[in-house]
């Protein structure tokens, strides 16, 4: 892409936005060398980067790239022999962090790796060199600190040196209070890295030592005593022999690195990459951008785009297309009415899309891959070169012209401007034919009336204008695409105060033709502006209509709910006597048990059988009835109906509508129901059968009751095993204790399989095989918990 095209469109800007949200320095590097790209391949690769890390950063929150410094050239270094310093080998040890936990955090994202497949890849070539980061971080604290785990050697020699330092002080101390009276102070303090005492000038034969310095009056010597010389000098041959053994750290720390050199650059370039897609992602979310669709077609729609320079709360958004119908668009309306900015934005934006940025535009804006952008914008008067307005934009037109394509974006601003005005029009449009012949998309502004018929007559360009509100004086900022714009310059000067009188003259040189071609513009415009402002009212009862959609579905949802809740406690209660049945029944059979045996079991299968018959007439009662009671005659408001499926009486509120439906109150509950539904109350209230006297059970859907018994014969080992088990889970549900597998005697096989099953099964406390009177080696009784 054109340099001149970059500045003039302010990429450089949105290059510094991203610079400024990289944390590393080569991924400030890779947003500094952004460029667009004219291949498709690499453009959807780097859109598809930035949406995965948009993906990444909306699920983390950030914090996926640790910060580093500068190491690329420390590491060169170390791979020529060089030792390298403290803080250069605590920067690479740094980046090897960094690297390991990129490549943790990304790819301990499971759930997410269908949607991150490009950045996991990158993760995977990140190289964890755990071993050389822990004996970096171990060795050395700090730019101006190695620690004394360091090496066996030092911290030896530091444990010696603390030795003496004591020493020193303690005979110091000593010497402190025998000759207190000869010293300028009480203090022990360093000269030249050795320990020494403060004496008064006048006592230096009075404390025999070595002078290593004097103040600055002269009348304080700085004295070493002779008892602590030896072990002064002990302690300086330890220094030097600790600075000996750091340097020898440093040097075999950085023979480490220097084997490591190609995964340690490799590392700081996948990480540049990653922190500049982080960035993109970073950016993407501050200005609330979506991924755009790309094209090949010269198709550039827009869906209300924002500039991505001004402020997000007073740029007003656009929409824009071309490159299907027609792929010239000439913008007209007033001064700062914002037709630059329009250019601009659809200039900046598909800089952006070529570099792999998101935009700030609705879901489903679409742009087009252009091989280049050419720009013609603002005043490129040069003093320097002697180049008028006109001149220095003809200069770059007719640069342009020699380069553009069919595949080339072309946005010019104020075209033919800065000449004549009929010939700056003239050559305007001989400019937009030879672009539209060429069918390359072009963008161009201008005040001339010519290029607004022009546009209105010529096949494959179109107008477009840019709203002006004339009782405010102010642009509203709208683009309004078919539609040529207004001068409005009569109407401005008159809100200015300028008198009608010189208005009027002003009109009187306007043409015939002129004056009925603004005629026409302003008619258009008007009639454009009413049909916008219906459009929001229509907008506006849509809404409205959805908000009364909204409610009665919520109250047709209450309705379905209280109807559920009534079904649920009729269930309930039919459950409810279901286990008041079989408790009665256990007991029966626990009565019947301690009868003489052969009896007891006759006796005990007939109860069963009889309990059995009990549950299926109960179970038939629980089934959903069909309407009964004796159907309405005459329908009125007031009159008492029983609404018969519900089991409810209710009162008739409004007569039946054209659907045939009556308003009811049952309660504190308004709900509609068919003439069909409704019976006379009388004689609706019913007992149920070993229920409460006069309870009134309301008529409930299938409940479903689990038999005492279950017949598996014939059933394949696997069909029997899973009926078996779920039985029994049922069972347990139920409420029940004790219940019957039916398997046969056949061939044995079943009856094991089945005993295999109950042995470990959760459900069963202990089970055997029938007695006689209850089907033998044929049936299986089970106890359950």
């Amino acid at each position: 892409m054109r340099e001149r095209s970059l500045l003039v469109l302010e990429f450089d800007k949105i290059r510094a936005q991203l610079g400024a949200l990289a944390v590393t320095p080569p991924g400030r590097r890779f947003c500094e060398a952004l460029v667009p790209s004219n291949a498709i391949r690499e453009v959807e690769r780097a859109q598809a980067l930035t949406e995965e890390a948009v993906v990444l950063l909306s699920f983390t929150g950030g914090g996926l790239i640790a910060p580093f410094d500068e190491c690329d050239a420390a590491i060169s270094r170390a791979a020529v022999g060089s030792t390298l310093s403290p803080r250069e080998l605590l920067n690479v040890g740094s980046l090897l962090r960094a690297a390991r936990s990129a490549r943790q955090a990304i790819l301990s994202h499971e759930e997410r790796a269908p949607q991150i497949p490009l950045l996991r890849e990158m993760a995977q070539g990140l190289l964890a060199l755990r071993g050389l980061e822990d004996e970096i971080f171990s060795a050395i604290l700090s730019e101006d600190e190695i620690a004394d785990q360091a090496s066996p050697a030092l911290a030896s020699l530091r444990r010696k040196m603390r030795a003496s330092n004591e020493r020193v002080r303690e005979r110091l101390n000593g010497l402190l209070h025998s000759l207190g009276k000869y010293l300028q102070e009480p203090i022990i303090t360093i000269r030249s890295g050795r320990y020494v005492l403060p004496v008064k000038a006048e006592n230096r034969q009075s404390v025999p030592g070595l002078v290593h310095d004097q103040s600055g009056s002269g009348a304080t010597l700085f004295i070493e005593p002779m008892a602590v010389v030896e072990i002064n000098n002990e302690l300086r041959e330890m220094a030097a022999q600790e600075r000996e053994e750091i340097e020898r750290i440093l040097a075999a720390l950085s023979s480490a690195v220097a084997v490591e050199e190609g995964p340690l650059l490799v590392n700081a370039q996948i990480l540049g990459e990653m922190d500049f897609c982080f960035a993109k992602g970073a950016l993407s979310r501050a200005m609330g951008a979506s991924q755009p669709k790309i094209n090949e077609k010269g198709k550039i729609n827009i869906k209300r785009g924002r500039h991505p320079l001004i402020a997000r709360e007073s740029v007003v958004p656009l929409d824009l297309w071309v490159g299907e119908e027609f792929t010239s668009l000439v913008v007209t309306g007033p001064n700062t009415g914002g037709k630059t900015v329009t250019l601009k934005t659809v200039g900046l934006f598909t800089l952006m899309m070529q570099a792999g940025l998101q935009l700030p535009a609705d879901l489903g804006t679409e742009l087009s891959l252009f091989d280049e952008v050419f720009a013609d914008i603002g005043d490129e008067q040069s003093i320097e070169q002697s180049l008028s307005t006109f001149s220095s934009h003809m200069t770059n037109i007719v640069s342009i012209l020699s380069e553009v394509t069919s595949r080339s974006l072309v946005l010019f601003d104020e075209l033919g401007a800065g000449t004549d005005p009929t010939e700056g029009a003239a050559l305007a449009m001989a400019i937009l034919d030879t672009l539209a012949a060429r069918k390359t998309v072009t963008l161009a502004t201008t005040h001339y009336s010519e290029l607004k018929a022009y546009a209105l007559t010529h096949p494959g360009v179109s107008n477009a204008s840019v709203e002006f509100n004339v009782e405010t004086l102010r642009p509203t900022y709208r683009l309004s695409i078919g539609v040529p714009g207004r001068s409005n310059a009569f109407e401005i000067s008159k809100r200015l105060g300028l008198s009608d009188g010189i208005i009027e003259k002003a009109r009187g040189w306007l043409s015939g033709e002129q004056i009925r071609f603004e005629d026409v513009i302003s008619t258009a415009e008007g009639e454009r502006q009413l049909a916008r402002r219906e459009r929001e009212l229509a907008a506006e009862a849509r809404a409205r209509s959805q908000s009364l959609l909204d409610e009665v579905e919520r109250e047709r949802e209450a309705l379905k709910n209280a109807r559920q809740k009534l079904i649920q406690e009729a269930r309930e209660e039919a459950r409810r006597v279901v286990r008041s049945a079989q408790a009665e029944a256990e007991n029966v059979i626990q009565r019947l048990k301690e009868a003489d045996e052969g009896e007891r079991a006759r006796a005990a299968q007939q109860a069963r059988q009889s309990l059995q018959k009990g549950l299926n007439e109960l179970r038939d009662q629980t089934q959903e009835a069909p309407p009964a009671g004796k159907p309405l005659g005459e329908l009125r408001v007031g009159q008492s109906v029983l609404i018969a499926h519900l089991g409810l009486e209710a009162t008739v509120l409004e007569l039946p509508d054209r659907n045939g439906e009556a308003l009811l109150q049952a309660g504190l509950m308004k709900l509609k129901q068919p003439l069909s539904a409704l019976r006379e109350p009388k004689g609706t209230a019913k007992t149920q059968k070993g229920g409460a006297q006069g309870q009134r059970r309301a008529v409930a859907p299938r409940s479903t009751v689990v038999s005492l018994e279950i017949d598996v014969r014939g059933r394949l080992p696997e069909e029997a095993l899973e009926e078996v088990d779920k039985y029994l889970d049922d069972a347990v549900l139920a409420g029940l204790s004790e219940v019957s597998v039916v398997h046969g005697k056949g061939t044995g096989v079943l009856r094991d399989e089945i005993g295999k099953l109950l042995r470990r099964h959760p459900h069963v406390a202990e089970y055997r095989l029938g007695r006689f009177g209850e089907g033998e080696s044929g049936v299986t009784i089970i106890k359950l918990k």
